[in-house]
């Protein structure tokens, strides 16, 4: 076995032996040196020194192998202290952790003082609002400002998706001035304290609303009951005089808590509503629906009131 880079000092010749040129080096020897030209070297292998050198290269690698491991330690040891180190400064732990004091929240919210009692809650639910209808049927709980601004404020009526234009407005004591026929004497019998009117005006139809206000919901139904056409419409603010001297309207009579309300409704032209005519008609749906609405309105809002003071 040959060590180094050379193989045996055989001259330029080749392996005949035969000497090279004078003067010029040889090929490598068996240790990597150059060989001389001139006789070929013994081929006998110096094995003390070979063992020699075997021994000193296991050396070196032998301290290489442990300079390299307590390189490799050091590094491990200071990794482990690195992640000691940042575990420490890192949230719970140091003296903050140490301390009494309680963490913010992830919220941002300061958290509750010990100290303090807790917040308790109910667990009966909260009493429902009273029926607005309550308020409308008796004179001593309905006791918001009533008349004609406040009952149809506003210059127009929007009722089923249709607008109509407001005329004249009106209110009374005398409850039977403001009516024809026999509802005057309906009215008066059963108490009526005050009749709001008020005219809507749209495409050459006209409707008059009259709300009779009573003491409870008990008169006012019984006004409606028996009551007789009707009120009497209303003219003026641009509305010509309509439904009067036996021109033949339409009327409806209705009534919601303490209030009985009516509605006449005819053509301001002045000539007759018939059978089969529908545009008077309407009207008077109309203005009656929103006759209710405004009445049921001013009960709700008296409720609310109630609840929060």
């Amino acid at each position: 076995m040959s060590f180094g880079q050379g193989g045996p000092g055989w001259g330029p010749g080749g392996p005949s032996g035969q000497p090279g040129p004078p003067g010029q080096p040889g090929p490598p020897g068996p240790f990597g040196q150059p060989g001389r030209s001139g006789p070929p070297e013994p081929s006998t292998p110096d094995w003390a020194a070979l063992a020699e050198r075997s021994e000193r290269a296991r050396a070196r690698r032998r301290r290489w192998l442990m300079i390299g491991g307590g390189a490799v330690a050091t590094a491990v040891v200071a990794a482990i202290v690195a992640v000691a180190v940042v575990n420490e400064s890192g949230p719970g732990s140091g003296p903050a952790a140490a301390s009494d004091s309680p963490a913010p929240s992830a919220s941002g919210t300061p958290p509750p003082d010990p100290e303090q009692p807790e917040p308790t809650f109910s667990s009966e639910p909260p009493p429902p609002p009273p029926d607005p209808r309550e308020f409308l049927s008796s004179a001593e709980k309905d006791t918001a400002p009533l008349g004609a601004a406040t009952l149809f404020p506003g210059d127009s009526m929007k009722a089923n998706g249709r607008t109509y234009d407001k005329g004249a407005t009106a209110s009374t004591k005398s409850c039977a001035s403001g009516t024809q026929g026999a509802l005057g004497a309906v009215l008066t019998n059963n108490g009526c304290r005050e009749l709001i009117r008020v005219t809507y005006v749209r495409e050459g139809v006209a409707v008059t609303v009259g709300v009779a206000v009573f003491d409870d919901a008990e008169a006012a139904g019984r006004a409606k009951e028996q009551s007789r056409p009707n009120i009497a419409s209303l003219p003026g603010s641009g509305v010509p005089t309509f439904c009067r001297g036996g021109v033949t309207c339409r009327t409806s009579a209705n009534a919601l808590g303490r209030y009985a309300y009516f509605t006449i409704s005819g053509y301001t032209s002045g000539k007759d509503v018939t059978a089969s005519e529908t545009a008077a008609r309407q009207a008077g749906l109309d203005a009656a629906d929103f006759a209710f609405a405004r009445i049921l309105e001013r009960g709700q809002e008296q409720a609310a009131a109630s609840v929060t003071g």
